[in-house]
């Protein structure tokens, strides 16, 4: 199964669950603003992607400047900040199996299908 994590209020999180609609697959749609990720799966998700967790950080948000930026931190805390303020994440992020990527560009997400 595909699983998409979506925050229906960003526009290219919306043209990517439309675009895996078309897919025909049976896709589960995550609201993470709603149904909020723990650590332990956003730590998976970051572990699908191959990447380190500040790259998944959406760093021009107010929170992040606010809260973090400039700061030393662990990736644990990285993590912890996206749990505590889910606006961090980059969206949309597709999870087919052992595979991720995150919607941006869209053609990455074509390449994990």
């Amino acid at each position: 199964m595909i699983t998409i994590y979506h925050n229906p209020r960003c526009s290219k999180s919306r043209a990517c669950n439309l675009m895996l609609e078309d897919f025909g697959e049976k896709v589960q749609v995550i609201n993470y603003t709603k149904d909020l990720f723990t650590e332990k799966t956003l730590a998976e998700i970051i572990r699908l992607l191959k990447i380190k967790p500040l790259e998944l950080v959406r760093k021009n948000e107010q929170e992040w400047k606010d809260n973090y930026k400039g700061k030393e931190l662990t990736n644990n805390e990285i993590i912890k900040a996206m749990v505590k303020y889910p606006k961090l994440i980059e969206r949309p992020i597709v999870v087919n199996g052992n595979k991720a990527a995150i919607g941006r560009p869209m053609e990455a997400v074509q390449a994990i299908l």
